[in-house]
């Protein structure tokens, strides 16, 4: 032994092969993500070729179709169609002449093929020292993000050109030498994009003038050669529509991300809405660009490019779905001291930008200005307010960790991201669980609806089926007891309006306050629960889907009272607000009585007094009374709420151990020593 250990032999040997190990593990995730990135565009190839002619491709189809704007002899603005500039105009013009269905294959392939060279140029262009973990995995992450990102899927569905000025900015600030040749790239892209302009300023301060001469002189060039070829239509873009506006959709529609566009869906319009515009473009623009040149010289020129085109966004008179790319990158950015609040920002930038608004937030008037403008309040807040770390701060590279609870064994540490899910004795993320939870939610009532087709009378037939095999069961068992509980209720008014007030406004309430009070005060149980409730969530969506169910109250010749909506026309059943939006065939199994109880059993687990615990006993007993006495459920259903969540604490158990222990008191470890940062200024 002693000769082994000061020998070195078996330790080197030993290291060899863990080395060679951690190899090939990274190698298998790299092909792995690779994999990935291909059948997402492959999809995204298949979702845009399967479309009916005519749906497809419509704005490409607008330009260089037969009846096209390029193929009349008057102004290309004449129908307001095309919204590019007179030298975007130029250079479509020659694809006019090309075969229908080849163009369409070329130009889907072509944007496609566009894609990947972008993703691998931000992979190439990220901050710094980077990992070698991260410089091997950076490129096929960031070409799948961008296939699933709306502004990728948007333009690719509408064959847009927006993904060329991104690409082309990209290129000039990262992948071509010399500054005149930098300058030149960027200068095309403002040609076809006008507040691609914005970049000057950021070249400027940053030391590289060269560029910014070379961007001007292409920029005028182009524009020039434009106005030579086509006088009319110059005029009308650049003098009668101010650079485009105008052009395209309504400015007030949902697709336009401007400030512009916000502020005339507030109602706002005319010299008001036009100074307050103005104003409030300048202030952005200026505060953005500051921002923007302070990240390029302290080494995060990505970072800087992405703000830059965020001011783009908003200050643009017009920024429609398929221009928002820039958002997407502002990603790049690392916000937060501890490591629970590094994924915040990441995180909520990439369901921003693959998620419809709907999905983010609640359908409720109070929050449709949110909802109305998420991608430019993302936007805004990147190039204004969202405190990226610099490069020389403690933090960047080594965030402070904050245990709560003692580290457990997890099952499984060889499967990948299984791990993952040991992570329990640390506090999450709030912004980030709010918007999983959201998300969630969303995901879940869709699934919910869809299991009958989406609608509620698709499934009909067969839930009614189902709920004649259910009473037959329960009148084998003795247990039906549903129509005797719910006319005995229905007589007594003060017990029946306390059960329809209970199944009403408890089902959300109480769990979401058990877990804001986890949250708060047992963060490791946080996790713990948490992960419970979703596998349970989960498995009853499974549920639905696979077994349609008619509760009790939606059963024709029951005779079954329903004492929260009142007496039902079976034909048009009304349930109130939900009647469109949730599946009322999804009875089993029961989660009303099965998030109830998930919370009486995390109560009894984890409450310190008796009473606490018996409390939380009551809710899951109330719950189970509310939803048989109302006519909602049967008691088979109760029965699978409870088979969901044992199976959800099972599978927590399985996947990440025990419940971790807490410590007496949180650990916090702090950095001693700043660390130094490389190549502080790229220019």
């Amino acid at each position: 032994m002693a000769n082994v250990e000061h020998g070195g032999t078996a330790g080197n040997a030993f290291g060899a092969g863990a080395a060679e190990s951690a190899r090939a593990r990274l190698r298998a995730i790299r092909i792995g993500l690779w994999v990935i990135a291909a059948v997402l565009a492959i999809r995204q190839l298949t979702v845009v070729l399967s479309t009916p002619k005519g749906e497809r491709l419509t704005d490409l189809e607008t330009w260089v179709g037969p009846n096209g704007v390029l193929h009349v002899k008057g102004s290309l603005y004449d129908s307001t169609q095309f919204t590019g500039t007179p030298f975007g105009g130029l250079v479509l013009k020659p694809l006019t002449r090309a075969a229908e269905q080849a163009l369409g294959w070329g130009w889907t392939f072509g944007s496609l093929s566009l894609v990947v060279v972008l993703g691998l140029v931000v992979a190439r262009a990220l901050p710094q020292p980077v990992s070698r973990r991260t410089a091997l995995l950076a490129a096929p992450v960031a070409i799948s993000l961008l296939m699933l990102s709306l502004p990728v899927r948007n333009a690719l569905y509408l064959g847009q050109t927006s993904i060329i000025p991104v690409l082309l900015v990209l290129l000039g600030c990262f992948a071509v030498r010399g500054e005149r040749a930098s300058g030149l790239l960027i200068g095309v892209a403002a040609a076809l994009q006008p507040t691609m302009l914005l970049f000057a300023p950021l070249l400027w301060f940053t030391g590289r003038r060269r560029a910014v001469e070379s961007t001007a002189i292409t920029f005028a060039g182009l524009g020039a050669l434009a106005w030579a070829v086509m006088p009319h239509d110059s005029t009308t873009y650049w003098v009668h529509h101010l650079a485009g506006v105008g052009l395209g959709g309504d400015a007030d529609d949902l697709s336009n991300q401007s400030l512009h566009g916000a502020l005339l869906r507030l109602g706002l319009n005319g010299p008001l809405e036009i100074t307050l515009f103005l104003l409030l473009g300048a202030a952005v623009a200026a505060l953005g660009l500051r921002r923007a040149i302070r990240y390029a010289r302290d080494g995060q020129l990505l970072l800087a490019v992405a703000i830059t085109g965020c001011v783009a966004v908003v200050v643009s008179p017009t920024s429609w779905q398929h221009q928002l790319l820039w958002v997407l990158l502002a990603l790049v950015g690392r916000v937060g001291k501890k490591t629970s609040d590094r994924p915040m920002w990441p995180v909520a930038v990439i369901l921003v930008m693959t998620l419809p608004a709907k999905m983010m937030l609640p359908n409720m008037a109070a929050l449709f200005p949110l909802r109305d403008n998420v991608v430019l309040l993302a936007a805004l807040a990147a190039a204004t307010i969202v405190p990226f770390l610099s490069r020389t701060s403690e933090y960047y590279r080594a965030p402070i960790p904050t245990d709560y609870a003692q580290p457990v064994p997890t099952r499984w540490q060889r499967v990948p991201l299984f791990p993952f899910l040991g992570r329990v004795f640390t506090r999450p993320n709030l912004l980030l669980e709010l918007l999983l939870i959201r998300v969630g939610y969303s995901a879940y009532q869709q699934v919910r609806l869809a299991a009958t087709g989406g609608t509620n009378a698709g499934g009909r037939t067969t839930a009614e089926h189902h709920g004649d095999r259910i009473l037959s069961i329960e009148r084998f068992l003795h247990i039906d007891i549903e129509h005797w509980v719910n006319h005995a209720v229905f007589k007594v008014e003060w017990l029946r309006d306390f059960f329809d007030f209970y199944y009403e406004s408890f089902h959300f309430v109480v769990p979401l306050t058990v877990l804001a009070v986890l949250y708060a005060r047992r963060p490791g149980d946080y996790r713990w629960a948490r992960s419970a409730l979703g596998f349970a969530t989960l498995m009853a969506l499974l549920g639905f889907w696979l077994f349609p169910l008619a509760p009790p109250r939606l059963m024709p010749g029951l005779g079954m009272i329903d004492t929260v909506h009142g007496v039902q026309d079976f034909s048009k059943p009304d349930y109130g607000t939900l009647t469109a939006l949730t599946n009322q065939y999804a009875a089993m199994p029961s989660l009303h009585f099965g998030w109830s109880l998930w919370c009486g059993v995390v109560i009894a687990v984890l409450a310190p007094k008796w009473w606490m615990k018996a409390l939380g006993l009551l809710h899951p007993l109330f719950t189970v009374s509310a939803i048989v006495a109302t006519g909602n459920h049967w008691v088979l259903d109760a029965v699978g709420g409870a088979a969901v969540v044992g199976a959800g604490f099972g599978l927590t158990y399985l996947l990440q151990g025990p419940r971790p222990r807490p410590l007496m008191k949180p650990v916090e470890v702090s950095m001693k020593e700043p660390v130094p940062a490389t190549g502080r200024n790229p220019s």
